[in-house]
């Protein structure tokens, strides 16, 4: 029978897992790679606040390119260099509060990644940026991870979710995905590469990359105006009464000059 939790995302990882992860070669070769990746976006945001949910990599490396007055760890695991401890499938921030959000491969290690993205949402301003690190299903990595035969030092429980399936899910949740990369440390070794690049030898490879990283612009729909009963034009209250009177007065000349005196 097969296991529901599994069925509906991923299982949290331990402390003691994550560090022997983040302490093995390939897990530390992964994390310089996506801290690269991150260089070249995060600069480019704008904002006051910027969130990163769950505990992956190292306190704040992850954000450190971010030009942003506040940086904010909130991790689920204690003594992790996290600000705060929370269950990501209810975040304790305001509505419309933060800028961008980073969910470094916090999907995978959910039970509820929808809860999770809806209440990313709910964070995030008008204009909010949300950028995901996730691994992908169809490589080899993937694949081993399947059969049972997953890199020994990697946290157990994750499910791996195709990242056009993530991009259906955001779309849902009235997100624009702006960026797709695709990147990786071990086979195929591609060089990183955004999805809609001039097509190559490389590019029929790229659906095989180990990692990849999504961002999307949150959107606003605006209001509409359609069936809405017009607006009644206010009358000047000064103007209106002063030129109603003066147009009555008996003798107004129709240039509006004054009857002179004696007239």
């Amino acid at each position: 029978m097969p296991n529901r939790l599994a069925l509906r995302g991923g299982q949290p990882f331990s402390r003691y897992t994550l560090t022997l992860w983040l302490r093995s070669p390939r897990g530390r070769r992964l994390l310089a790679m996506e801290e690269r990746e991150l260089r070249l976006l995060l600069p480019d945001l704008f904002g006051r606040h910027i969130l990163q949910i769950g505990n992956w990599g190292r306190g704040q490396r992850l954000l450190g390119s971010a030009d942003m007055l506040h940086r904010a760890v909130l991790g689920t695991l204690s003594e992790m260099d996290a600000q705060s401890l929370v269950e990501p499938e209810q975040l304790p921030v305001m509505s419309n509060s933060v800028d961008a959000v980073l969910l470094p491969h916090t999907l995978e290690f959910s039970p509820l990644p929808h809860n999770v993205l809806r209440e990313t949402s709910r964070v995030l301003t008008d204009r909010g940026r949300l950028l995901i690190l996730g691994f992908n299903p169809w490589s080899m990595w993937g694949i081993r991870q399947r059969l049972g035969m997953r890199y020994r030092a990697f946290p157990a429980g994750a499910r791996f979710f195709n990242p056009a399936r993530l991009c259906d899910w955001l779309e849902l949740l009235d997100f624009e995905v702006m960026l797709v990369r695709r990147f990786g440390v071990g086979f195929p070794w591609l060089a990183p590469s955004s999805v809609g690049e001039p097509a190559g030898l490389h590019s029929l490879l790229n659906p095989f990359a180990e990692c990849y990283l999504i961002m999307a612009r949150k959107r606003v729909i605006p209001m509409s105006l359609v069936g809405r009963l017009p607006r009644a034009q206010v009358r000047p209250l000064v103007g209106g009464a002063i030129g109603g009177a003066v147009s009555r007065l008996p003798g107004l000349q129709r240039s509006g000059e004054w009857p002179q005196a004696g007239e």
